[in-house]
Formats: structure tokens, sequence, C-alpha cells
């Protein structure tokens, strides 16, 4: 496979054999970045469980400081009493019974759902479209609740869900290449710390296996995690 130029200097920069604090792999990404667009920051962290076991599924979220750069789109499946709340909150779409027939229809152009309890009822059905995209609210994630505006702001303002996928690793966005290093680094610093916290008692060994930061389409820079719990 031919390299192109850009990428050839932009590999010399990354030394393979060296695991980087979160500081420098921040400022290194953006010097290894040659997309003409602004391309996402992304963490993959490796884990030492087992997903197939229920006790050591690591599932979480978190509010990343700096937003994720990313504009959210925010659909509020809602009783009419409620659709004030989440228009003021932001929401991009509200409605009930007109948007799950939508969905039903294949309609999916959202980036986050949000509901109350008493409508998951309805939303079973929605199971085969919601669930491969993600999109399928949960309590666990803060998308089911009648606190309405507070999950809109959030989800708005830099709130994402992570999920250990069958491999073991947690793939998340933590920002945009645009973004100052510090603010790269403090956003990824906020994931990682998460995800330690949500360590599962029945997990033995090493956590933290490896943490590895990458912009889209770059080469992907080991970050020490000794300071990893």
């Amino acid at each position: 496979m031919k390299v192109s130029k850009k990428r050839k200097v932009a590999l010399t920069k990354v030394d393979a054999n060296k695991s980087y604090s979160l500081e420098e792999a921040s400022k290194v990404v953006k010097e290894i970045t040659t997309t003409k667009f602004d391309s996402s920051v992304d963490l993959a962290i490796r884990l030492g469980v087992d997903p197939r076991k229920a006790n050591q599924m690591v599932r979480g979220t978190v509010t990343l400081p700096h937003g994720t750069g990313k504009t959210v789109r925010v659909l509020a499946l809602v009783t009419p009493d409620k659709e004030a709340e989440a228009k003021a909150a932001g929401a991009d779409f509200i409605g009930l019974d007109d948007y799950i027939e939508k969905i039903k229809g294949g309609w999916t152009d959202v980036d986050v759902i949000i509901t109350m309890p008493q409508i998951m009822g309805k939303l079973g059905a929605l199971g085969r479209v919601l669930g491969p995209r993600g999109l399928m609210p949960n309590p666990k994630t803060g998308t089911v609740t009648m606190d309405i505006g507070k999950a809109v702001t959030e989800s708005k303002g830099g709130k994402i869900d992570f999920k250990v996928d069958k491999a073991g690793i947690i793939h998340a966005s933590v920002g945009k290449v645009s973004f100052d290093a510090a603010k790269i680094a403090e956003n990824a610093s906020e994931l990682l710390n998460t995800v330690v916290k949500l360590k599962p008692s029945s997990a033995k060994g090493t956590y933290v296996k490896s943490v590895f930061m990458s912009s889209t389409m770059s080469a992907g820079i080991a970050v020490e995690t000794k300071s990893l719990a």
C-alpha cells in the first residue's frame, strides 16, 4: 500500500516504542493529523475484563468539560406536557407518536433519543431499528428520565455514553483536532477517570491494559497507563 508524503512525515513524529502522557499525546495528535476537515480525536481503551460476563460489563456516561465539538441532534419523545421543557433545553425534534411512526419507517437522523419512563413501552417495537445504531434510550445513560430539560442540555453540551465492546475495548471521541491540546487532554482525562471508577469488583489483574489516542485516519499514539489504577 502506497504511503503518502504527508503520512510519512506524520509517522516520523510518533515513536512507536514510547508511551506518551495525555498532554504529550494531545499535542502529537494535532501535529500528525493531515485531513482537510476537522478530524475527531478518539480514545481506544483496552480493559482487562470479560464483556461476556454480566458482572464485568463496563458502561457509563461522562460529560466532557469542553464538549465533543460535534453538533448533537436530539430527539425528545415526550408527552405534550413536556414539549415546552424539551424545546427550551434545545431539543432538535420533539413529539411522540408521529416520530415513532417515522422511526418504524427507518428514520434515524438523530444522535440521541431522550424519553420518559412511561413511554418506553411504546419503544419496544423499535429495538430492531434503534438497537444496532445505539439509539435506544436507557435509564443507565440518563436518556430515560422525567427531567427532560436536564437530559437534553447535557446531551447537547458534551455528554457521551460509552460501552466496552466484545473485544474488551471502549471507543469514544474526546474532541476535535481544532481543540487546544490542553482541552483534548482534559476531556481524555475525564473519560479515563470515569472508566477507572467503573472498574468491576470481579475484574482481576490489570484493569486498563492500554490506551491509544488517534484522530480520523491518523496513526495511534500509545498513552501511558501507570497513573491509572
